[in-house]
């Protein structure tokens, strides 16, 4: 008798936890000769809103960490995802990728990760100034990690897309909630498993997966996220992002011509998108003042 192959239901990945969609709904995955790979959680709103509970619980303390604790936890996910280049690469193949192609892809990911790693405790000093006055104050500009990102990460990839989504986030002391790729999606829950196993605090990054014309109304108007990046070039949805994100002033990013695998899809500036700039004025002591004891 030939064996009945089980088929894995990947789950989503909430505030450091692996929980079904509450809504029980899945759809099930097929390779382009319409074999059924695995059963992907269908998210719903409700799944979202627990994981901007979870980002926002989250926030304050990441936040709050230093540059080079960041840097460091960002070069464990690295490590982990070295780890694991063979469960990537077979992954990526059973969606259609070529070996070479796959490779490539978990080798640039990894890099990726190394090169936020090394920026998380330097992009202060890029972008941070001292501003001059007309008054006796020091006045000091300083970025900021601007709260709780949503994310609708690349359509077209599997890793390398919700890597370069993710990293520049995460490397500014944001949370998030990323939709990875509705058609594409194995590799996301698996890198959230690298995730939970890498030092990163549950909540900081949250995936979901399912479908993007469901889910983009909610990632929009979500009164508790503070930015919305889209990855696409669907006119619909981008309007639909930018008109429901006006009820809080959410900062929108729209990259509707971004190639992942590009070296212009990493940068300090993907960083600063989700700054803000927070200015400090400082009296200035009168200095004759003080050494003559008045």
């Amino acid at each position: 008798m030939s064996r009945l192959e089980i088929i894995k239901t990947y789950k989503i990945y909430i505030g450091g936890q692996f929980p079904r969609t509450e809504s029980g709904r899945y759809y099930p995955l097929k390779n382009k000769s319409g074999k059924v790979l695995a059963n992907i959680c269908l998210s719903s709103r409700k799944d979202f809103r627990n994981a901007v509970v979870a980002a926002r619980a989250a926030f304050g303390s990441w936040s709050s960490k230093s540059g080079l604790n960041r840097s460091q936890i960002l070069y464990r996910i690295a490590e982990m995802l070295e780890g694991r280049r063979a469960q990537f690469i077979q992954e990526m193949q059973l969606q259609g990728s070529s070996v070479k192609a796959a490779e490539d892809e978990v080798n640039l990911a990894i890099d990726r990760l190394v090169y936020y790693a090394g920026w998380c405790d330097k992009y202060q000093q890029l972008f941070s100034s001292v501003n001059p006055v007309a008054s006796s104050h020091f006045n000091f500009s300083v970025p900021e990690p601007s709260g709780v990102v949503a994310i609708l990460a690349p359509q077209e990839n599997s890793l390398i897309g919700l890597v370069s989504a993710i990293a520049p986030v995460i490397a500014g002391g944001n949370t998030c909630i990323v939709l990875a790729s509705e058609n594409y999606p194995l590799c996301a829950v698996t890198f959230a498993e690298v995730i939970n196993s890498s030092d990163v605090p549950g909540g900081v990054v949250n995936i979901l997966t399912g479908s993007a014309s469901e889910l983009i109304v909610h990632f929009a108007s979500h009164m508790d996220v503070n930015a919305v990046v889209y990855y696409g070039s669907n006119e619909a949805q981008i309007k639909l992002i930018q008109e429901n994100a006006v009820a809080n002033v959410k900062r929108v990013f729209i990259h509707n011509k971004a190639n992942s695998l590009d070296e212009k899809a990493q940068g300090p500036y993907h960083i600063l998108d989700l700054q803000e700039i927070k200015t400090t004025w400082h009296p200035i002591e009168n200095i004759g003042a003080a050494k003559a004891g008045y």
